[in-house]
């Protein structure tokens, strides 16, 4: 399970350096604006950077903007005292409004962490200026020529590509942004693009504009428009994604079967399987049968963990296989995989992704991406193992080479968190993350797109912007990724180790804001599909998450709200002795005596209370998920993504289903 929001803390230490200047100002007085880089403070993986803008004129300036890039593989994270946008390595830095408006002689300055230390700025202007002042100086104010020649190169059901002729500029053309009205929908070096994620019949009109090192971008050019073929994305206007849980043939006693039974598998478009780690020493994708740790605390939970067992190993009875035809002993495939391929075949517009990290698997993913090598021997290993097939034989004789070839037909990054440090304990992040992880991705798709057959590449991403900024560059990972599945969930809890949220209760995935809301963070699933919009990712490259299960927390007080935002202590008990706090929706009302379901009508969210100093869940049943299907449709947004498929018994899905179509 995962338990992915934690507290919003943020934590920054490093050793203090002198102050010294990057660049250094004119001997003489300057009598236009400047702005001046210093570097705050050091420590070789990243550093605290400044910009300080003094007026030397006569005249008042009235608003300013920095614009600087930094060198390939770098990166800024946090800032402050200036609102930032960024386009692949250039970023533009504006006055707040408190400090935009400068007398003669007087400065104000903004900051941020960059990384690494060796990224400092480049090609700095101010107010389109030399950031040095005086105006010329080899500032670059020249835009690309306007790209021509745009066209529809190709369509699926799903997707749209364009093509056009190179634009030209004075110094060079570094990238091109792919329009949709006013939302960049794609960045890309070449003169080519494909845009995914789209409704089947459904029409598109895009513009390309082209961009330089300075920043500088052309007009944009005719628009063409495109129109995808029938279908779309599995068979529907909408995907509606559900993860599966690798380990669900344990406990849970959930097979890929259940899938069929319970009418899911008819109504999910997509299917990901979750979760394969990372070889701690290779770097590479894994697969072996090792149990992880019972401790969530433990930073080597997962560490050289799988369940090779699981996926093609284990023998399925007839009274558990799709087909209801068991394995049998000299099989070199069994197991989930097997049953997958069972299941396509009966459903074969369902698409099946597996998905790599999780929670407990994400700990090497820094590690692996941080080299172009690197990047390419991961990918190459996933790609031979889960695309092609080629699976480890194990001890009894399961897999081998091509024996896993048509179980997957792509691949989900769950990478939780990239340059964070509020992922599992012990994880490794850097602040190079960020970049790393854009181009992690973007080897991804190449090796994927060099299979042919339209192999689908997806992503798990953070709901809280924090690490959203820390660690996914909003503007360029669109360009590799099919779609996002947005967390919609885990907003609050307490942890299965009490040490998350124990001692109030809150909503774990409200659609708004709640206006009785007493943390600090206010986390819903609009203002988590805000974060992405906010920064021009087309809405049909966004699902939302939504749980199949509730978070718990016991001796919860009444405080006249029915539990609501009230103190407690610590977790509910759970469906498993490890999993506190954690119940499958379908569990909730049989096995929580007397849990009164309640309805935030203003947040969009569910809740029971057994009473005072009783337990209180937060989940989502029918009733909120079909507001949340509405929002869907009103927000024009791809679809729905499911957390996880084992938590119920075909309500929730057929829900899910009826709101969305």
């Amino acid at each position: 399970m995962r338990r992915t929001i934690l507290r919003l803390v943020v934590a920054f230490a490093a050793t203090a350096l002198l102050a010294l200047p990057h660049s250094t100002p004119y001997a003489h007085a300057a009598t236009t604006p400047t702005a001046t880089f210093t570097k705050d403070s050091g420590w070789g993986t990243g550093y605290q950077g400044k910009y300080t803008i003094t007026n030397g004129g006569s005249t008042t300036l009235n608003g300013w903007k920095v614009e600087f890039d930094v060198p390939a593989g770098g990166s800024v994270g946090s800032y402050w005292d200036a609102l930032m946008t960024q386009s692949g390595t250039h970023y533009t830095f504006t006055n707040r409004d408190y400090n935009g408006t400068l007398a003669p002689g007087a400065s104000a300055s903004f900051g941020w962490l960059g990384a690494p230390e060796s990224a400092t700025p480049l090609n700095c202007t101010l107010n389109g200026q030399p950031c040095t002042g005086g105006g010329g100086g080899g500032s670059d104010t020249s835009p690309p020529t306007t790209p021509t020649g745009l066209r529809v190169s190709a369509t699926t059901s799903g997707s749209i590509s364009l093509a056009w002729t190179a634009s030209t500029d004075n110094v060079g053309v570094t990238d091109y942004r792919v329009y949709e009205g006013s939302t960049v929908v794609a960045t890309t070096t070449t003169t080519g693009a494909t845009i995914s994620g789209l409704a089947g019949s459904s029409s598109h009109t895009y513009a390309v504009t082209a961009r330089d090192a300075a920043g500088n971008e052309s007009a944009k050019s005719a628009t063409v428009t495109g129109t995808t073929q029938p279908g779309g994305g599995g068979g529907g206007t909408y995907q509606k994604v559900g993860y599966y849980p690798q380990w669900g043939i344990y406990g849970r006693n959930f097979w890929m079967k259940n899938l069929d039974t319970t009418g899911a598998a008819g109504k999910l478009t997509v299917l990901n399987y979750a979760f394969e780690n990372l070889d701690p020493t290779n770097l590479t994708c894994l697969e072996t049968t090792k149990s992880t740790s019972t401790n969530p605390a433990d930073p080597d939970q997962g560490t050289g963990a799988g369940d090779a067992y699981a996926d093609y190993g284990a023998s399925v009875s007839a009274a558990n296989s799709v087909d209801g035809v068991g394995d049998t002993w000299d099989q070199k495939l069994k197991g989930n995989f097997n049953q997958i391929k069972k299941l396509k075949a009966k459903y074969p517009n369902l698409k099946v992704l597996v998905s790599i990290g999780g929670w407990t698997y994400s700990k090497f993913f820094s590690d692996a991406a941080k080299t172009d090598a690197g990047r390419k021997k991961l990918v190459s290993s996933c790609i031979d193992m889960f695309m092609k097939g080629n699976l480890p034989v194990s001890s009894d004789g399961t897999g081998g080479t091509g024996t896993g070839a048509g179980v997957f037909d792509g691949i989900d990054v769950d990478w939780e968190w990239p340059g964070s440090p509020d992922g599992h304990p012990g994880n490794h992040y850097d602040a190079s993350d960020k970049a790393n992880l854009t181009a992690l991705l973007a080897e991804f798709r190449s090796q994927l797109d060099a299979l042919g057959g339209g192999h689908l590449l997806t992503a798990f991403t953070p709901a809280d912007p924090v690490k959203v900024n820390a660690g996914w560059d909003l503007s360029k990972i669109f360009s590799s990724l099919d779609f996002a599945n947005v967390q919609g969930y885990d907003f609050h809890g307490a942890g299965s180790d009490n040490s998350w949220e124990p001692n109030r209760t809150g909503h774990q995935a409200n659609l708004y804001v709640d206006t009785d809301d007493p943390y600090s963070t206010h986390f819903s699933v609009d203002s988590a599909v805000k974060v992405y919009t906010d920064a021009g990712v087309s809405t049909r490259k966004i699902t939302i998450g939504i749980p199949f299960y509730g978070r718990g927390w016991q001796q919860v007080a009444d405080g006249g709200k029915n539990g609501e935002w009230q103190a407690a202590n610590g977790a509910a008990p759970g469906d498993f002795a490890e999993e506190a706090g954690t119940r499958g929706y379908k569990n909730i009302a049989a096995n929580v005596p007397n849990c009164t379901v309640q309805h935030d009508e203003q947040a969009v969210a569910t809740y029971c209370y057994t009473g005072a100093n009783g337990q209180w869940w937060s989940f989502d049943d029918p009733w909120s998920i079909g507001k949340k299907t509405d929002y869907i449709k009103s927000k024009n947004l791809l679809g729905a993504m499911i957390w996880e498929m084992s938590g119920d018994t075909g309500t929730l899905m057929t829900a899910l289903s009826g709101g969305l179509g």
